[in-house]
């Protein structure tokens, strides 16, 4: 795990394979980080290999994969060996990495050790996770006011706050092309207990409608007139 010494708006904590002491990703992509370990390392996450192979994306250009590229790798297992290869990115026609074995049991072991270290986590972003975890066990919460959470995050350079994001009515409004929005809510933390803080917030937020106190922050004009809220009048997320 990489969290950067001198911290800046938009910096981001990476996970960075190394293998045998080399940091691959640096040797083949150098347009932008890695990705945050929410995406890569939880339980039954997408670095776990089994039989059937998997395409993972290890890292995304700061502008996004669509304007300057991304790096993916292929994992598998192949009896009691995990197999990286089939290296790919979308804006480069060869990416230059060879592929890499590794014994099962140990890389398996490697990877839940990993995922299971939280030291590098300050107290708002162990807020963030747990309270997500339980916002998530409380389903009914949104469903009652027809949102559907996002995710809840935090952010190295505001150390103090977590954001919660959500959708309204839903995520599956976006797939549809039926009118939605995207909320964000701000909360403050301290650096108290984080479970207890997770859970003092949990009990908070479920007990009302979380859209009478977040601020649009994504969608369109017309869809906020027409599900009935004011569009705002400053920099969108």
């Amino acid at each position: 795990m990489v969290v950067p010494d001198q911290v800046m708006r938009g910096s981001t904590v990476e996970v960075r394979p190394r293998i045998e002491g080399r940091d691959i990703v640096a040797e083949a992509f150098d347009d932008g980080p890695c990705e945050d370990p929410r995406h890569l390392l939880f339980p039954d996450g997408p670095l776990r290999a089994d039989v059937s192979s998997r395409e993972v994306r290890l890292a995304e250009a700061t502008c996004t994969e669509g304007c300057c590229g991304a790096l993916y790798v292929t994992i598998r297992r192949d009896g009691d060996q995990v197999i990286w290869g089939a290296w790919r990115n979308p804006d480069a026609v060869e990416v230059g990495l060879p592929e890499f074995r590794f014994d099962a049991q140990q890389y398996h072991a490697e990877v839940e050790r990993a995922t299971l270290d939280r030291s590098w986590e300050w107290p708002a972003r162990t807020v963030a996770r747990l309270l997500e975890e339980e916002l998530r066990r409380r389903t009914a919460w949104l469903e009652r006011w027809e949102c559907e959470l996002a995710s809840v995050s935090a952010w190295l350079w505001e150390p103090d706050q977590i954001n919660l994001f959500f959708f309204h009515p839903g995520g599956a409004a976006v797939k549809e092309d039926r009118p939605w929005l995207q909320f964000r809510m701000t909360l403050n933390v301290s650096g108290g207990d984080p479970a207890a803080q997770a859970q003092q917030l949990a009990e908070e937020l479920t007990a009302f409608d979380p859209r009478l106190a977040a601020d649009v922050c994504g969608g369109s004009p017309e869809f906020a007139r027409q599900l009935g809220y004011p569009w705002p009048q400053r920099h969108m997320l």
